[in-house]
């Protein structure tokens, strides 16, 4: 049994020694050689004195805390900060006392399950179900140009 430990170990020495040989190697090696990049001539009408455009100044972070920080004094305050959650606490408390009730909260989805409710039971069929699904806005497609018009007796 001792022979049969030996003689894993060492098969597993020699795979770990073998991997380590192997990765040596292929990192002596180094990259591939990339093809040297063709040259481009810049048309005689290309002025020197073109700058690229320039990135915008702030960043979206920046854009973020200004419109948080609303006396502009360079800090934002509780009151800047919470300013969004007010508002936003504001428009669901439809009584105005201050509390948020449950109805007041779902207000939203009670509206839509009454909507979906067409036979009024109270209870939403497999048909009226389907109509509260939530209507995914399709992914914005880029304006790319259509592909160059092709002659017949072209292939591939």
């Amino acid at each position: 049994m001792a022979r049969f430990l030996a003689g894993v170990a060492s098969a597993l020495l020699l795979a770990a020694a073998g991997f380590f040989w192997w990765s040596g190697r292929a990192a002596d090696a180094g990259p591939a050689a990339l093809p040297p990049a063709p040259l481009i001539a810049a048309p005689a009408d290309a002025g020197a004195d073109t700058d690229p455009p320039q990135a915008s100044e702030r960043t979206r972070e920046q854009r973020r805390f200004a419109r948080y920080d609303r006396d502009r004094d360079g800090r934002v305050g509780r009151e800047e900060y919470l300013a969004a959650r007010r508002k936003a606490f504001a428009k669901l408390d439809t009584n105005g006392d201050g509390r948020l009730s449950f109805e007041e909260y779902a207000v939203r989805t009670i509206d839509k399950f009454g909507q979906a409710d067409a036979d009024r039971s109270g209870a939403l069929d497999a048909a009226e179900f389907a109509t509260t699904r939530v209507a995914r806005k399709a992914p914005a497609r880029p304006n790319c140009p259509p592909p160059p018009a092709r002659d017949e007796g072209e292939e591939g």
